[in-house]
């Protein structure tokens, strides 16, 4: 009876501890998330609903589609700060190129991509060929882009965006089973994921965006064409970013400052989603439930009654905790 006893405690405590790890495998952003998310449901009747559950998505949406492509570029080592920009110009154009015209939007949308190209093209050529740093040259983007923008338009909106294009931000698949309503924009960040994981995660490609953000050095000696790879992920940031700029014009308005800000919330979601900042470690999922959070955390801060201030002030503390984090883990390596 002794023996048995003895082991029965044994055998709970190694239940115990292999859950406990793991628990401990799992990211700290799901945890943060869900119970950020919980807390908007008490305080809020909405986010009890499917119906609320799905808006919320469908808002978030484009926010982790923006910090998806950032992710790629921070793997490597670079920053895009040129994200917000594309996103105005994106909006600005697309408005004044359809005028309310749908057969228009065919034309909108190719215009824009296009001009993302170009943008994420000139980008990696600047940062991988002129080895000007991507912080640098990305703010210099970022200036350009947005007063081209603005030049465009002649200084000022001009045009409107079609209920055709809305679509792809505020538009539902309609009678789906489980959840009623399905967002246009939810069904467009599956997918997008789910490409950039097998691209991100089990590709050579993934692999050598990992290895070049860990060691630049190691990667063109091992035959990785370094600045070539950069470009790509410039490129990928650039398109993701009219994607998402697609969404925003969905059910934003059409305004000077629609992009203001978006790239410090990308990064800011990245780095909660577990990228450093460094370059050589990120995760899709993780990315993705990084942006949910940071858009759980502005809702509860509105919900609050706090001021726009409030957000700013998050998402610089996040930022400067990850540069930090960075920074303390090298002094350790040394």
């Amino acid at each position: 009876m002794t023996t048995t006893t003895l082991k029965q405690p044994s055998k709970i405590l190694k239940i115990l501890k292999t859950i406990w790890n793991g628990i401990r495998r799992i990211p700290a952003v799901y945890f943060i998330f869900f119970g950020i998310f919980i807390v908007l449901g008490l305080l809020s009747p909405t986010y009890q609903s499917t119906a609320g559950i799905m808006a919320f998505l469908r808002r978030t949406s484009p926010l982790a589609i923006l910090a998806i492509g950032e992710m790629i570029v921070l793997s490597t080592g670079g920053y895009d700060l040129s994200i917000g920009s594309i996103v105005t110009m994106v909006v600005l154009g697309s408005s004044l190129l359809l005028n309310n015209d749908p057969t228009m939007m065919p034309t909108a949308i190719w215009t824009m991509l296009a001009l993302g190209l170009l943008i994420g093209l000139v980008n990696g050529f600047v940062v991988s060929y002129l080895k000007i740093p991507s912080f640098i040259a990305t703010l210099g983007m970022m200036l350009l882009v947005k007063g081209g923008a603005l030049y465009w338009v002649g200084g000022a909106p001009r045009g409107y965006l079609t209920e055709n294009w809305r679509a792809f931000g505020r538009g539902y698949f309609e009678n789906v089973p489980l959840v009623d309503r399905f967002p246009y924009a939810l069904a467009i960040l599956l997918i997008l994921a789910l490409v950039t994981y097998f691209i991100y995660h089990r590709s050579n490609f993934g692999k050598q965006i990992l290895a070049i953000g860990d060691n630049v050095r190691a990667s063109q000696l091992s035959g990785v064409r370094v600045r070539l790879v950069r470009m790509i992920a410039f490129v990928i940031s650039s398109l993701f970013a009219v994607i998402g700029g697609i969404m925003i014009g969905g059910f934003g308005g059409v305004n000077v400052t629609i992009g203001e800000g978006l790239e410090m919330q990308t990064i800011a979601a990245c780095v909660v989603g577990g990228v450093l900042l460094g370059g050589g470690k990120g995760s899709v999922m993780n990315v993705v439930f990084g942006a949910f959070t940071m858009e759980a955390i502005f809702n509860l801060l509105n919900l609050l009654g706090l001021p726009k201030p409030y957000k700013d002030a998050v998402q610089g503390l996040i930022i400067i905790a990850a540069v930090a984090y960075v920074a303390l883990s090298t002094r350790k390596k040394k």
